[in-house]
């Protein structure tokens, strides 16, 4: 199967690339450079050109809290963006899978979302991750729509990378506690992908490590497995301000990757202490 992965160069996408050519896919990684999604003319000629089966649609805007000001870019990238791929897709008969996010939830009960729960994002990257659902459902109905949260991996940044720079200056950091949700190592998320694509169970899935956790617990575990002794100081969400606000409950229900016959992802503290070991010790 021929597959095209935008944003192959960031922290998702450079997994995903992996994970397809491990299992013997023929893989056009599409960084930046490659491919201007906010330009359909540029999206519809190499999406013409590979003629791909499959899009794997990595590309995003990702920084919450400069979403909040930066509306018009973000929304460019993860709205206009998202509908060009989309539709460029469907012109050469491939399936689109696209990465959703946690955040079109807002987080205000105590169980985890499923996939027919009603959206309500309260950020506006959020609003523009489930706007993107909407323009592929509207679309295509070869899709799946990839719901996941709390990413790790080795390429780009994320919350392991920063605790682990902050335990070098610092002997404590405050952490938030109320804010619960699941890791997400993307090399465990990049082979679930690869193995979806190859069956073509299409439709809305949540993927993300096993169990639940609070930032600080997750900082916690970090600190511990790599034997640094930073103390953890949990505090409340009203005591870190930030321009964008964050659902307190991310816990997203992975029974629908058991329905559809795919095995559950690892405990996320199983699949951080292999980030851990394989990347810094």
């Amino acid at each position: 199967m021929k597959v095209l992965v935008t944003g192959a160069n960031g922290q998702l996408g450079t997994d995903v690339v992996l994970a397809l050519e491990k299992k013997g896919f023929d893989v056009k990684a599409a960084g930046r450079s490659e491919i201007d999604i906010t330009n359909f003319s540029d999206v519809s000629e190499k999406i013409n050109k590979f003629m791909p089966e499959c899009v794997i649609h990595c590309a995003a805007y990702t920084n919450v809290d400069m979403a909040e000001e930066e509306r018009n870019t973000c929304k460019l990238i993860n709205v206009t963006g998202t509908e060009n791929i989309a539709k460029a897709a469907v012109s050469v008969g491939a399936s689109i899978m696209y990465i959703s996010s946690d955040y079109v939830f807002d987080g205000t009960n105590n169980m985890p979302m499923e996939i027919d729960d009603k959206p309500n994002p309260i950020n506006y990257y959020g609003m523009t991750k489930l706007l993107g659902e909407e323009a592929v459902k509207k679309t295509t109905d070869k899709y799946y729509i990839l719901r996941t949260s709390w990413i790790f991996g080795e390429n780009g940044k994320n919350f392991v990378k920063t605790m682990l720079n902050l335990s070098e200056k610092n002997e404590s950091v405050s952490v938030v506690n109320d804010q619960i949700g699941s890791p997400t190592y993307t090399a465990d998320l990049a082979k679930l992908i690869s193995n979806m694509i190859s069956v073509g169970h299409y439709g809305i899935y949540h993927a993300t490590n096993e169990g639940f956790c609070s930032w600080a617990d997750f900082a916690r575990e970090i600190f511990a497995i790599s034997n640094k002794n930073t103390e953890v100081i949990p505090i409340n969400s009203s005591e870190y301000p930030s321009k964008a606000k964050r659902p307190f409950n991310s816990m997203l229900s992975k029974r629908c990757l058991e329905i559809n016959g795919f095995e559950r992802l690892p405990i996320w503290k199983d699949a951080l202490t292999r980030f851990l070991n394989q990347h810094f010790f």
